[in-house]
């Protein structure tokens, strides 16, 4: 299938490891144009090296709204324009103190809302405009990720409908992806693997296929919504968890 993505300009946050670097990967497979962000500078200069000539990259940390405008008006330069839009980037912080509110609000929400706004005057001018939230299982049904973590990620499902529905008429699209458990080298569940065996040995036993899932499975879910093949997909949340929850989307 030709997912009609060739010389597509693509923005990702938090693009250089796990879901978001396989996201940019397979966008520029496709024939994509990409900038991608992430907070480590080294990791930045590393996937734009990596990816190749197709790639452009900031070091930044979305919560600093005033960054994130800028970049994405670097990129919209650089690239000559802005078809689509993958908001990636979560705190992570699944405590529920104070600090993990805090920070999930500044971070999940509002790091996903700045880039959203700020790329929106492009995306305007787009003739195939698609914006995709990656939002989580956990934002879906009740388990260890309640508090923060899981209501931000419920609130961006919101979002994400919301935006579908009043940008319908600008022919401007917006989705979310939920991914469940998902394993990958230096990410959040091989450091649970490694510093909490048991609980990982809890959550392993949760997934009905056996494994976890892995980031290119979440990542060809995300660029098929992004891409005009999935062009009258708009206002649904994709669940890609092999099965791990139960409750029924209608």
């Amino acid at each position: 299938m030709d997912l009609g993505l060739t010389g597509k300009k693509v923005l990702v946050t938090g693009g250089t490891k796990g879901i978001g670097r396989s996201i940019a990967e397979i966008f520029v497979a496709e024939g994509a144009v990409v900038s991608l962000c992430a907070r480590n500078a080294e990791e930045v200069a590393q996937a734009v090296m990596t990816l190749g000539h197709c790639t452009i990259g900031t070091a930044l940390d979305v919560a600093d709204t005033a960054a994130v405008q800028a970049w994405v008006a670097h990129s919209a330069a650089e690239l000559g324009g802005i078809d689509i839009v993958v908001p990636n980037v979560s705190a992570l912080n699944v405590n529920r103190d104070a600090v993990a509110w805090k920070a999930g609000f500044d971070v999940d929400i509002m790091g996903t809302v700045g880039v959203v706004d700020a790329a929106m005057p492009w995306l305007e001018k787009s003739d195939a405009a698609s914006i995709v939230i990656i939002s989580s299982v956990s934002g879906r049904e009740i388990d260890f990720a309640y508090g923060p973590y899981g209501a931000f990620k419920a609130a961006l499902i919101h979002y994400a409908q919301g935006l579908a529905f009043h940008l319908a008429g600008k022919g401007i699209r917006a989705n979310t992806v939920s991914p469940g458990n998902t394993y990958f080298p230096g990410g959040i569940w091989q450091q649970v693997e490694q510093g909490m065996p048991e609980f990982f040995a809890q959550a392993m036993a949760m997934n009905p296929t056996g494994r976890m899932g892995k980031p290119e499975e979440m990542a060809r879910a995300t660029v098929f919504l992004a891409s005009p093949a999935a062009s009258f997909i708009t206002g649904t949340n994709l669940v890609v968890d092999g099965a791990l929850t139960r409750g029924v989307q209608f």
